[in-house]
Parts: C-alpha cells; sequence; structure tokens
C-alpha cells in the first residue's frame, strides 16, 4: 500500500513560537513548518521569506506587531519555493529582495513550483485564493547586497555562497548580533527538500562558505533556532551529513546497475534511523532521490516538478 502522497495527510496545526534573539532581531518557527524572521532598521523592518499565502503570512505579522510597528521596507525571499514567497503582498514592503538566479526560476518554473506544492503540503496554504499571483522581486543581485539599518543597528549582508538547496539561495547576515538567516541550505533537526538541489556543491563549498559566518544564532529553513557557535556548527554539519549519505548510497547504487528503487530503499535504510523522525522525511526522500539520480546521470539543472511527475516519482518510490 502506498503512504499518503508527500504532506497531504498532515493536518495538524503546528506550535509557532516567537523568539527574540537579540535586540530587534526575531525569528518564529513552528515545529518543522517554514521559519520566518525579520530585523529591525532605525525607522524600518527587514523581513525574511514570505509563507505560503497571505493569510498566513499575516499571521505572523500580528505576532511580530506585538513587538514593532515599524513599516516593512525590504522583504528578502531566500530562494523561490512557493511556500516561502506567495504570501508576499500581506508584508506590503517597499522593495522585494533575491538573488538574480532566484528571479530566474521564477519566471522559469515558479508556476510549476505553486501547483507541486500546494498538492504536497495543501495544510500551509492558508485561504490560498488570497495569492494574487507569483511573486516577483525587485531588487535583485548576483553575488552580494548590503542593507545599511541605520542608527547602530548595523547592517545586513546578503550572500549568495553557491548552489545548493537551489540554484539562487541566499543567506542573510547580521553582524552586529551574529545572526544568520541561512533559509533551506541548512536545517536544525528537520530532514532536508534537495529536490532542485547541486548535492555535490552544496555539501562542499557552499557549506563550508556558510559555516564560515561563525554565528552566535542560525535560523534555518524548518526546525528550531539554534543558539551558541556549537549548536549552529552542528546545525550546518548535520545537514552536510545528510547530503552526504544520500550522495553515497545513491551514487553506489547508480555505480552498480541497481535502478532507481535500489537507490530510494538503500538511502532510505541508511538515513532513516538518525534523520527519519524529523519533519517531512518520508515527504522529502523520494524526490530527493530522484534529483540525485539526476545529477549521477549527467542532468546538471534540474528538471520541472509538476503535480503529475511528482505523482509519478511518488508511486515509483513509495508504492
Amino acid at each position: 500500500m502506498s503512504k499518503p502522497f508527500a504532506s497531504s495527510a498532515d493536518t495538524q496545526e503546528k506550535k509557532e513560537t516567537l523568539e527574540v534573539l537579540a535586540d530587534g532581531v526575531y525569528a518564529l518557527t513552528a515545529e518543522g513548518d517554514p521559519n520566518v524572521g525579520a530585523i529591525e532598521g532605525e525607522d524600518f523592518l527587514v523581513c525574511f521569506e514570505a509563507r505560503a499565502t497571505p493569510a498566513a503570512a499575516r499571521s505572523w505579522l500580528a505576532k511580530l506587531r506585538e513587538h514593532t510597528d515599524k513599516p516593512v521596507r525590504y522583504l528578502v525571499l531566500t530562494h523561490y519555493h512557493a511556500v516561502r514567497v506567495l504570501g508576499a503582498s500581506a508584508f506590503e514592503a517597499e522593495s522585494i529582495i533575491a538573488s538574480d538566479m532566484t528571479r530566474h526560476l521564477i519566471e522559469e518554473r515558479g508556476k510549476q513550483d505553486w501547483d507541486s506544492e500546494f498538492g504536497r503540503m495543501p495544510r500551509l496554504f492558508k485561504e490560498p485564493e488570497g495569492i494574487p499571483g507569483l511573486t516577483r522581486p525587485d531588487l535583485t543581485f548576483a553575488d552580494h547586497m548590503t542593507i545599511q539599518l541605520g542608527g547602530d543597528r548595523g547592517q545586513i549582508d546578503l550572500q549568495f555562497c553557491g548552489r545548493g538547496h537551489t540554484a539562487g539561495d541566499i543567506v542573510a547576515w547580521h553582524e552586529k548580533s551574529r545572526t544568520l538567516f541561512a533559509g533551506d541550505l541548512v536545517e536544525a533537526e528537520a530532514a532536508l527538500y534537495t529536490g532542485d538541489a547541486f548535492h555535490m556543491d552544496w555539501s562542499s563549498g557552499t557549506l563550508d562558505r556558510v559555516r564560515a559566518f561563525d554565528p552566535e544564532f542560525l535560523i534555518g529553513g524548518r526546525g528550531a533556532v539554534a543558539r551558541g557557535r556549537d549548536a549552529c556548527t552542528a546545525a550546518v554539519e548535520q545537514t552536510r551529513e545528510f547530503l552526504a549519505g544520500m550522495i553515497k548510497h545513491v551514487g553506489d547504487a547508480h555505480r552498480n546497475g541497481r535502478g532507481l528503487k535500489a537507490a530510494f530503499e538503500a538511502t532510505h535504510e541508511a538515513l532513516a534511523p538518525k534523520f527519519g523522525m524529523w519533519p517531512i522525511f518520508e515527504h522529502c526522500l523520494p524526490f530527493n532521490v530522484q534529483r540525485l539520480w539526476d545529477e549521477f546521470d549527467g542532468i546538471d539543472w534540474p528538471r520541472i516538478w509538476t503535480m503529475e511527475r511528482d505523482r509519478e516519482v511518488w508511486a515509483e518510490l513509495q508504492g
């Protein structure tokens, strides 16, 4: 019997926790649901990630407004995935910032990703009829951008660290509080989604550059906030361990001509004892293995996920 498709059977609401990490530095976590956050400038806010719908975004903003009434000047999107970007209109931001490559990916595959993620994770799409359309950034950059916060609040450095979770992920670094918003390049005790990933780049140079920030606080894409240098390093290395395990077991099956299903089963068996109870592990692994198999086949640029392709891969590997 097939397992329920992706996260379609995950209907239980998660407990949201708003944490004040430093003066004017906020993170909202939700038991493995996508994380969001904000940093105060002297007279404005910089928000990170937009959630899946405007209604979902407004519930986060209502909590943030218990602490600050400053307007949102910048909304920073770490990458293009629908659950991170489609709630953007709720922020009424002056500008939406992302990497040049994220803008390209939105145009190339944003609509297919929207349809795919709605099918995979319907609970996250609160009041989907309120989504006005694709979110398109109006400020983009190739490698680096700085936001001056004013007064004594320091600056935010937005940095492309290399191909990883997608081709266009960025991180946001606030040196004054030593806080890093890492997006889905790092997860803290939450499984990775790698269906659009560049596994070899991500597990090596990209994570090396992320780790080099040496943060005191790290907010990954999902999971708890990592607090302290040791915990932040552990989150990065846990992410690397997950990737390395996938590369080893999918690679072994590919080299030995054992087929995609055998690669999935070997990878599941190897990773499940440590990672299997973490959020979205069962949901993600079939799509992860398929993408990594494609890389071993020499397909560098990720194939676009559609609702139809999602179901085909799920039936083949989780059926």
